[in-house]
């Protein structure tokens, strides 16, 4: 039984949505992270870079148990546990990990990003919105150009680095997004969204999420707690 440490966030759904096509037992553990859960000791030790997800696997890949953070390395780690979702040859593989690279590095960072300065952020910063916003409608412009030529992200077969990029895609309203922009990551998008895994995926840990609103969020997320030494 895997043990997955996360939250209902685009980052987390990847993990869960992975869980659920790979079809592996796992018990999912809600980390407030408006609450501070992200700082508790016993999750720092299982991700020290205290961010959500984080898994632990008694069943690693020698035997032993095997704990891992960061969301792609998770997907990385699960994709070769089931010989799934990663390509089969050399080539497919690399070339799945640099799309999954490009949600790690830009999409994903960026994203967040314009989610920060477009609702979160307590004063409202122009420079910040329009740089975040442009950015986002740069990103899924590449991922709009890569969809007009395949079906899937890294190619003709659904992969990792779908199940990384579509949670984030979730949220286009708040990033400044019109998906008429874009028809062919839309299309990509809403096929998507109709796998009966990533349905129960996006579900996972949801009924627990609370708005980010009250200062202790916002302490939490943004404040100076962030930073103090552990």
């Amino acid at each position: 039984m895997i043990e997955a440490y996360s939250m209902a966030t685009p980052n987390g759904h990847k993990v869960h949505i992975m869980l659920e096509e790979c079809g592996l037992p796992y018990r999912a553990h809600n980390i407030d992270i408006s609450q501070g859960d992200q700082f508790k000791p016993e999750f720092l030790a299982i991700s020290p870079n205290n961010k959500i997800p984080a898994i632990v696997d008694p069943d690693g890949p020698d035997g032993q148990t095997i704990s891992l953070f960061e969301s792609g390395a998770i997907l990385v780690y699960l994709a070769s546990k089931v010989n799934r979702f990663l390509g089969t040859t050399d080539r497919e593989k690399f070339n799945v990990l640099q799309w999954l690279m490009f949600q790690m590095g830009g999409l994903g960072p960026m994203l967040g990003q314009a989610h920060h300065f477009r609702i979160y952020a307590p004063e409202q910063i122009d420079y910040a919105v329009t740089r975040y916003t442009n950015e986002a409608k740069r990103l899924y412009g590449v991922m709009d150009r890569q969809l007009a030529k395949y079906r899937f992200i890294a190619g003709d077969d659904y992969t990792i680095a779908d199940i990384a990029c579509f949670p984030w895609t979730r949220s286009w309203k708040n990033q400044g997004i019109d998906w008429a922009d874009y028809p062919h990551a839309k299309y990509w998008h809403d096929e998507i969204a109709e796998r009966p895994a990533v349905q129960r995926g996006v579900e996972v840990l949801t009924h627990l999420r609370k708005p980010l609103v009250d200062d202790k969020a916002r302490e939490m997320l943004f404040g100076s707690t962030q930073y103090q030494k552990r």
